[in-house]
């Protein structure tokens, strides 16, 4: 992608006319001001994103940072503004790398080609030279010896420019193997390993793009897992939660995605799903395997008390937003969890 297509797509997120982005400036300003954030760049993108309203999980994720810190943390704002302002721009940078590098790996296959070529014709030469026991012209033995010697060192010059780009293509190699280390880090939940709300955010939008395969959302929540945390502690909890999030990698079907979206509250993005009967289906089976789950505490090996999910389905509908279905499902949670828990609505 060119650089103007860059900056045609940073311009995209801020179509606004003079006067409308004075008036969502007028919107923003007050709230970094009531907030004491600092006034800087990534601030100002951010609470004027806000302020339009156009990405409700940013406002969503903002007012939480409000509600949880005193001071707005610097760190936050970093996160929230790689994963919400400048994502597809980071998509566009991968996209870069992945060009260089394939340009490296083209480079390298033709050097290659080109050496095995001078092998072959300087091979051929010394067929040539052993042939001519008496040339007609004298002089023709010296002109091929010289050709000859010119292979040579064409051949040595290439063979040192491949050496330099093989040691360019582990290197490269390298640096994408710790790229994509780190960006497989920022898209997965710590803990679980599953994926976290900001992945699951992307998985959910493009999901929506794509409304003609259809697909559903999955929200569970572990019954009662406060007491577990109150009665065992912490350790045991997280235990909890890395046992309910494997049962649930091992129970994925293809083209379905899983999350940690907060707390002990999970999701499944099933794609390719046509009716509610299939996500039911899925989240009974799962509901169950859960039920199965049999952990023991460390130290006395007790086992604990049956662990239960609570489970909210709701199936994708052509004129959903990313808010309207996380709302169904969230829906649908709060009825299993009002009817008795440990049953999918």
């Amino acid at each position: 992608m060119s650089q103007s297509e860059t900056r045609a797509t940073v311009l995209a997120l801020y179509p606004e006319d003079s006067r409308e982005a004075a008036a969502l400036l007028k919107q923003a300003v007050p709230l970094m001001v009531r907030h004491n954030i600092p006034p800087n760049p990534v601030h100002y993108a951010l609470w004027y994103t806000y302020s339009k309203g156009q990405v409700p999980e940013l406002n969503r994720q903002l007012d939480k940072v409000l509600e949880d810190f005193p001071q707005f943390p610097p760190e936050s704002a970093s996160k929230l503004f790689r994963d919400y302002i400048i994502r597809d721009e980071l998509e566009v940078a991968r996209a870069g790398q992945q060009q260089a590098i394939n340009l490296v790996d083209d480079m390298a296959r033709n050097v290659s080609r080109s050496v095995e070529g001078n092998r072959s014709f300087q091979t051929s030469l010394g067929h040539c030279l052993d042939m001519l026991e008496a040339p007609a012209d004298e002089r023709l033995p010296d002109i091929l010896s010289e050709l000859q010697q010119s292979t040579r060192l064409m051949q040595s010059q290439q063979e040192r420019f491949l050496s330099q780009l093989h040691s360019a293509q582990d290197e490269i190699k390298s640096l994408r193997d710790k790229l994509q280390r780190a960006q497989l880090a920022a898209t997965l939940d710590g803990l679980t390993e599953l994926l976290n709300r900001a992945a699951l955010t992307h998985v959910l939008e493009q999901a929506l793009a794509r409304p003609s395969q259809g697909f559903a959302l999955v929200i569970l929540d572990i019954d009662h897992f406060k007491q577990f945390n109150d009665q065992y502690g912490h350790p045991l909890g997280d235990r909890v939660l890395q046992h309910v999030a494997q049962t649930l990698r091992n129970a994925l079907p293809a083209h379905a995605h899983a999350a940690r979206y907060g707390g002990e509250e999970f999701c499944v993005v099933l794609e390719q799903c046509p009716d509610h009967a299939t996500a039911r289906a899925f989240a009974e089976q799962l509901r169950l395997k859960i039920q199965s789950l049999r952990i023991k505490t460390r130290g006395d090996g007790k086992l604990l008390d049956t662990i239960t999910a609570s489970f909210g389905t709701a199936l994708a509908q052509p004129d959903d937003t990313l808010d309207s279905l996380l709302v169904r499902a969230d829906d649908a949670l709060y009825r299993a969890k009002h009817n008795g828990r440990n049953q999918v609505m």
